[in-house]
């Protein structure tokens, strides 16, 4: 299938709602299901990766109900404990998913399967996999060791401490934090590597607004996480998704026109707001409004070139990529050697997609170089399965002829209408 971007001719502001945060959604429904009791989670995300996390915490016992139109999700929890001690579950190409209960079934007693797409078989999981074993996890590889499928378990008899790399993911981090009151001990995280620390802040968080407070150590980069730690079941609602927000924030300097995401606050548990400072960077004026923030772009409508470092929100690097070449000076985009682990090589994607539109790139030390073009050419968009890079490439089909994305909807999993919400917001 190809979606045939429209340019837009008459450029209107934009006021738009997207759905909610992926991220907070996937952690949410893990300290759930670790509560005692029931929790109802509000304004949840409904997506291909939510609906395999959904389905796995069904599948391991939990009492999950679910009401796709209010956007609701009712959690009953079991303080720690899985309702059945074997199940097979099916994790796609989820990655919050994959590692999260990967952590979970490794610290419990039971024995328990887990399944991945072909994409997901292919990330990175050694890391996490090798602390688990660390902690007393037996696991069975079907296939490849350190990849999926494998079957996962744990005899309880826990270490203490454990180290974690973070270089790869930081959800290996999240996913050990999350789960580890299943131990009921004393236990410590020993931590080396610093990509995507802004979202282990958001786990922390979250974890503390559900009644666990981690301990933390900065002079030796650890985690502790107290013998009688405990999640309390809340009502809990989920903020809008800043990582879906960005590509309409993104659309203000690109149309020359105001951009508002309803909901969206400075104050997020989302290390991606951080991308509005690039945007002000690059000319425009960001309010934080009493019902979300605005952009507003650049008053001589020129976008500024720079250099900024997406180390700790690089999901925004396709974004910042899609409209590098609309600007004024060349755009550096440092810190994300690490995104050609992702669902896909997103560097390869991002150079591939950018040299098909006639732009200039190259690579620097742990990142690109875009040039300003003179013209975008019309050109395929290849998506490689991936959501960021078709969400992403379909901005600069707003601003000349002749883009197509080519199979756009592997952004169902994230946002299954972005491109519905796109048309509503734009045209």
């Amino acid at each position: 299938m190809i979606y045939k971007v429209k340019k837009v001719n008459y450029p209107h502001d934009i006021v738009t709602s997207v759905p909610g945060s992926k991220s907070i959604t996937n952690r949410a429904l893990l300290i759930a299901a670790l509560a005692s009791g029931r929790s109802v989670l509000k304004g949840c995300l409904f997506s291909d990766d939510s609906r395999h996390f959904i389905d796995a915490l069904i599948r391991l016992g939990f009492p999950v109900l679910v009401d796709e139109d209010k956007r609701k999700i009712t959690i009953t929890g079991f303080g720690g404990r899985i309702p059945k001690n074997e199940a097979e579950i099916d994790v796609g190409s989820a990655g919050t998913a994959a590692r999260f209960l990967t952590a979970l079934l490794g610290l419990s007693k039971g024995r328990y399967h887990i399944v991945s797409s072909e994409q997901m078989k292919k990330r990175p999981m050694k890391d996490l996999l090798v602390s688990l074993e660390k902690l007393g996890a037996h696991i069975e590889y079907d296939e490849n060791e350190y990849h999926f499928p494998f079957t996962i378990g744990n005899t309880g008899e826990y270490a203490d401490t454990v180290d974690i790399n973070v270089d790869k993911s930081s959800q290996f981090l999240s996913a050990l934090l999350i789960s580890a009151i299943v131990m009921e001990k004393n236990f410590t995280i020993n931590v080396t590597g610093t990509h995507g620390m802004a979202y282990v802040e958001m786990t922390r968080l979250m974890m503390k607004q559900f009644g666990l407070d981690v301990m933390q150590d900065k002079k030796n980069n650890s985690f502790i996480i107290p013998k009688k730690a405990a999640y309390e079941s809340l009502d809990y609602d989920i903020e809008p998704d800043v990582s879906a927000a960005c590509y309409f924030y993104a659309m203000s300097p690109l149309l020359h026109v105001k951009s508002k995401v309803m909901g969206v606050h400075q104050n997020s548990l989302q290390g991606d707001v951080a991308f509005l400072d690039v945007l002000a960077d690059m000319g425009c004026t960001i309010s934080d409004e009493a019902d979300g923030i605005v952009c507003m772009p650049p008053k001589n409508a020129h976008i500024h070139g720079g250099s900024w470092d997406l180390s700790t929100f690089s999901d925004q690097a396709l974004t910042l990529a899609a409209i590098a070449p609309f600007a004024n000076a060349p755009v550096g985009i440092e810190g994300i050697s690490h995104i050609r682990l992702q669902e896909c090589d997103r560097i390869n994607a991002i150079e591939e997609n950018l040299t098909e539109l006639g732009v200039r790139v190259e690579e620097i030390e742990n990142g690109l170089k875009i040039y300003p073009a003179e013209r975008i050419k019309p050109c395929k968009i290849k998506t490689y399965d991936d959501h960021r890079v078709a969400m992403s490439f379909t901005l600069p089909g707003l601003k000349a002829e002749g883009v197509e994305i080519i199979d756009p909807y592997c952004c169902r999993k994230t946002f299954e209408n972005f491109y519905e919400v796109l048309e509503e917001s734009v045209y």
